[in-house]
């Protein structure tokens, strides 16, 4: 659908839509004409090197810095002359968390509540206390929480007042692997409760196991979009891992399939693929016409650290250290 009733459907069915968005200092273009478009109740990850423009972008969305060119609306409204009504719907954590370390954790979630004009402000702060596993240390001084816990309490002071969309930028940068896990779960639960998610981060895994899209940007532009597995199958070393109960039937196989790389002793023909549907089905049914059958067949695809050395020039671990 095109022309402003189209863009109107669209922008009902995104929670966060962005055109054209540009920003620079001087003369360093920060982000140089961004796309995307993030669906209500999804998790959308954004993927890139260290002073790609990420935490720009973010600043952009949550009303914190003006771009130079663009359009962006979040949950329906234009981030520039509506600014008050998308500050309303948002809740943002940055990347260091943001608590009052005199204050104890409950007096922190108490402040914020008292500041967003909270209802029954003491039974929301009663439940997040206890959502976030909060309740034995909220009297204490956040100065004595370890990392983990200042960050799920940061988190839980972004949920008062309930918003719609939330920002997450790097929120698990320094966190333990229990820790990181346990941030992932309440990301989990947000999502499942129809919460919108915009997710920096430089973990390549954390963006596989929580995003529903991610886009990776990179010097200012993004370089790609789409699911993990979308953007996995775009890297060169996708195959289709094929093998046979016997050395007959691998070598028949191997004379069908061209190009492809046997091994005697596994039994095993790995054969170049794109890993989708229509060539799975066209691989095994070259198989089927020359009655040639294989005890199983498995797709092996790269993982988000080769598609983030493939779009960027370097590993994520090269991103993260510069």
């Amino acid at each position: 659908m095109t022309g402003p009733l189209g863009i109107v459907a669209v922008m009902r069915n995104s929670a966060i839509a962005v055109s054209g968005l540009r920003k620079g200092y001087g003369d360093k273009v920060v982000l140089d004409g961004i796309d995307f478009d993030v669906a209500a109740g999804s998790v959308f990850s954004m993927l890139g090197p260290n002073g790609a423009g990420k935490t720009t972008t973010v600043n952009v969305l949550t009303t914190l810095m003006k771009a130079d060119g663009g359009t962006v609306h979040v949950a329906g409204h234009d981030v520039v002359t509506a600014t008050k009504e998308v500050r309303s719907l948002i809740g943002v954590t940055g990347q260091f968390a943001a608590v009052d370390e005199l204050l104890t954790g409950r007096e922190n979630l108490q402040l914020m509540a008292d500041l967003k004009r909270v209802r029954s402000a003491d039974r929301v702060v009663a439940r997040l206390l206890e959502r976030f596993d909060l309740v034995k240390s909220a009297d204490k001084a956040a100065s004595t929480y370890s990392g983990g816990m200042r960050r799920k309490l940061d988190l839980a002071m972004t949920l008062v007042g309930n918003p719609q969309i939330i920002f997450l930028d790097e929120p698990t940068t320094g966190l333990d692997p229990r820790s990181r896990r346990t941030m992932w779960e309440i990301v989990r639960d947000l999502v499942a409760d129809g919460t919108t998610i915009f997710l920096t981060t430089q973990y390549l895994e954390e963006a596989d196991q929580l995003a529903d899209r991610i886009a990776v940007l990179d010097q200012g532009r993004i370089v790609a979009q789409g699911t993990p597995e979308e953007l996995k199958r775009q890297i060169p070393g996708t195959h289709v891992r094929l093998r046979f109960t016997d050395l007959f039937e691998l070598d028949a196989a191997a004379q069908v399939l061209a190009g492809a790389t046997r091994d005697d002793q596994e039994l095993t023909l790995r054969v170049p693929s794109d890993g989708g549907s229509r060539s799975l089905r066209a691989l095994l049914d070259r198989l089927d016409d020359h009655m040639i059958s294989a005890e199983e067949f498995s797709v092996h695809t790269p993982d988000l650290d080769d598609v983030f050395f493939a779009l960027t020039g370097h590993t994520s671990t090269e991103a993260i250290a510069k």
